[in-house]
C-alpha cells in the first residue's frame, strides 16, 4: 500500500469529513486531496521526477500535510525538516539529502540563507526575489489526481535522527514500511472514523507522523498543534474540539499532570500514548488516577523502525515499566555481545525483524552495514537498535538504556531510566534526568539534574536519601542540580547532550 492512498480512500468514502484542523483553519479530505493533488502537478513543472526528494520544513499546519501528501504522489521522497533547525544544520541536511524543492515558511528565509535549488514559500514573499509562492503555485494546477504510479517499495521519505551521538543522519522509509507500520498501529489504537486526534508533535518527528497516518487512515480528524508551549490551550482544545486521543513524550506527561485537569471535560478522551523515551512508573499512576477511563499505551519505537512495542493498556497497572511485547507481523529477541540470542530472564541488545524496517541510512553504507545485519533468511537484513532491553520469564520487555548512554561507574553498570524513575519517585518532583560526567577516581560519577514542583521543599540531601533507601550504592548520584526546566530537543525529549555541555562549562 502507498502512502497516498491513506488520503484519497477517506476523501472516496468521506469527503466532507473534517480531515485536519490548524487553528482557526479546517480541511475536508476532499479538499485536502484536491490540494495535493494540485501540489503534485506543481512539483512536476518543477522539474520533480520518481526518486527525486522534496524537502519540507513547515509548521504542523494544512501546507504541510498537503506539500507531504502531494510529494509522495508525485512520485519523490518527502524529506521532513524540524522548522527549529539552525541555519548551518539546516544547510547541511538539505545538501545531505540533495532534495531537489524546499518548501518552507517566508519567515525563516533569513534563516535558511541562499539555495541552489527550486524553493516554494508559504506566506509573503520578498519583493524582488525569484522564489515559488505556494498560492501561486497551487492555482495553476488541476485538483484531479493525475497518479506518478510507482511501488510500495519506493522511497517514501527520509526521517533524520537528532544527531545527538554523531551527525544526522537521514533514516530511508519506504511507502511498504512506513504503511506497514501505521496500519499495525492503527490495529491496536482500534483507530476510527469517529477519532479526534490532537498533536502536539511535529510531522518531522517519526512520532508526529504516526499521528496524521493512521488518522487519516481510518478517516478521523487530526487536530494538529504547533507546540505545548500554553498547556491549558492545549487541554481548552482537547475539550472543545472532543479529542479522543493524545500523543505524549514523558516531557508533556510531566507538564500535563502539573496542571488541574479536573478544570476541563475531558470526558470525550479515549486514549493517550507515549513514546520518544520511556515514562517512569509514577506518572503513569498519578495518570491512571487522574484521568481513570482513559486507555493509556506505553510504547517503544525508533525512527528506524517507527514502532517494535506496545503495551496493552489492561497491563499497565500491573506492570507498569514495561513498553510491552511486540506489535503485530514482525519478531524481536535480544542478544549478548556475540549476537547471539537470549531467553527470557535476560538483559541484552534489542534486534527487530519485519517488513516496517528502514531501508538504510541515506548515503550511509557504513553505518548502514553496522545497523542493518544479515537475518533467518537469505537476503534479508534486521535491526540492531543499539538499545539495551530486559524480558522477563513471561516474555515483557523493559528498556534498560541506549548502549551508549550505560553509566559505567567503579566497574559497575548503572541505567539511567532506572535512576530517573526512582528520581520521579520523589514527592516535589516534576521531572529528573541523569548522565554520567567524568570522574578521575570513578570512571564515570552519576548525576542528577532536578526540576521542582512548584513549592516543593527539595534539597540535594532529601534527593540523595530518597535514592539510599531505593537503589544500589553505585547507583546512586555523587550529586544533584536543581534547574528551572531541563533542555529539550525539537522533538520534546529530555536534551541530555546539553546537560553534558553544561557540565563541561561549568
Amino acid at each position: 500500500m502507498r502512502l497516498e492512498s491513506f488520503l484519497e480512500e477517506s476523501a472516496r468514502r468521506a469527503p466532507d469529513r473534517v480531515a485536519l484542523v490548524c487553528g482557526d483553519e479546517r480541511r475536508t479530505y476532499a479538499e485536502l486531496e484536491a490540494d495535493s493533488n494540485r501540489f503534485a502537478g506543481a512539483l512536476r513543472e518543477l522539474g520533480v521526477r520518481k526518486g527525486d526528494r522534496v524537502a519540507i520544513s513547515l509548521e504542523n499546519s494544512p501546507e504541510a500535510v498537503i506539500a507531504f501528501f502531494g510529494a509522495i504522489q508525485a512520485g519523490a521522497a518527502a524529506v521532513l525538516l524540524n522548522t527549529l533547525t539552525k541555519r548551518e544544520k539546516f544547510g547541511m541536511l538539505l545538501a545531505d539529502s540533495g532534495a531537489k524543492v524546499l518548501v518552507v515558511h517566508a519567515k525563516r528565509l533569513e534563516e535558511i540563507g541562499p539555495s541552489d535549488r527550486t524553493v516554494v514559500v508559504v506566506g509573503p514573499v520578498p519583493a524582488g526575489t525569484a522564489f515559488d509562492r505556494w498560492d501561486d503555485v497551487l492555482a495553476a494546477q488541476d485538483p484531479k489526481a493525475i497518479g506518478a504510479g510507482g511501488s510500495e517499495r519506493d522511497l517514501a521519505c527520509l526521517l533524520y535522527t537528532s544527531g545527538s551521538t554523531g551527525a544526522p543522519k537521514g533514516v530511508m522509509h519506504t511507502h511498504l514500511s512506513l504503511s506497514t507500520a501505521m496500519r499495525t498501529i492503527a490495529g491496536y489504537l482500534e483507530a476510527r472514523e469517529s477519532d479526534v486526534v490532537i498533536s502536539v508533535l511535529p510531522l518531522s518527528f517519526g512520532y508526529g507522523l504516526t499521528q496524521l497516518l493512521p488518522t487519516f487512515l481510518a478517516g478521523g480528524t487530526l487536530v494538529a498543534e504547533r507546540s505545548f508551549a500554553f498547556p491549558q490551550v492545549t487541554l481548552q482544545r482537547m475539550a472543545s474540539l472532543r479529542c479522543t486521543g493524545f500523543a505524549m513524550v514523558p516531557t508533556i506527561a510531566s507538564i500535563l499532570l502539573q496542571n488541574d485537569l479536573s478544570k476541563f471535560d475531558l470526558s470525550s478522551l479515549r486514549y493517550l500514548t507515549n513514546a520518544g523515551a520511556g515514562i517512569p512508573p509514577e506518572l503513569l499512576r498519578d495518570l491512571r488516577k487522574r484521568l481513570p477511563w482513559v486507555r493509556i499505551f506505553p510504547m517503544y519505537g525508533q525512527t528506524e523502525c517507527i514502532r517494535v512495542t506496545y503495551l496493552p493498556p489492561e497491563e499497565v497497572d500491573r506492570r507498569p515499566a514495561s513498553v510491552g511485547r511486540g506489535m503485530a507481523n514482525q519478531e524481536m529477541w535480544i542478544v549478548d555481545e556475540e549476537g547471539r540470542r537470549l531467553g527470557p530472564g535476560n538483559t541484552g541488545e534489542l534486534v527487530v525483524r519485519g517488513p516496517h524496517l528502514m531501508s538504510g541510512y541515506w548515503n550511509r553504507e557504513k553505518a548502514t552495514a553496522e545497523k542493518l545485519r544479515p537475518g533467518p533468511t537469505a537476503g534479508e537484513r534486521v535491526l540492531f537498535t543499539g538499545d539495551v532491553f530486559r524480558v522477563d520469564a513471561d516474555g515483557w520487555y523493559y528498556f534498560v538504556s541506549r548502549k551508549d548512554d550505560i553509566i559505567k561507574t567503579r566497574g559497575e553498570k548503572v541505567s539511567p531510566r532506572e535512576v530517573e524513575d526512582v528520581l520521579a519517585s520523589l514527592e516535589g518532583v516534576a521531572a529528573a534526568a541523569i548522565v554520567g560526567v567524568p570522574d578521575p577516581l570513578l570512571g564515570q560519577a552519576v548525576k542528577a539534574f532536578v526540576v521542582k514542583k512548584p513549592g516543593a521543599d527539595l534539597d540535594e540531601r532529601a534527593v540523595l536519601r530518597h535514592c539510599a533507601r531505593r537503589l544500589e550504592e553505585f547507583a546512586i548520584p555523587k550529586s544533584v542540580e536543581f534547574l528551572e526546566d531541563l533542555p529539550k530537543t525539537p522533538n520534546s525529549k529530555v536534551d541530555k547532550q546539553a546537560l553534558l555541555g553544561r557540565e563541561v562549562a561549568t
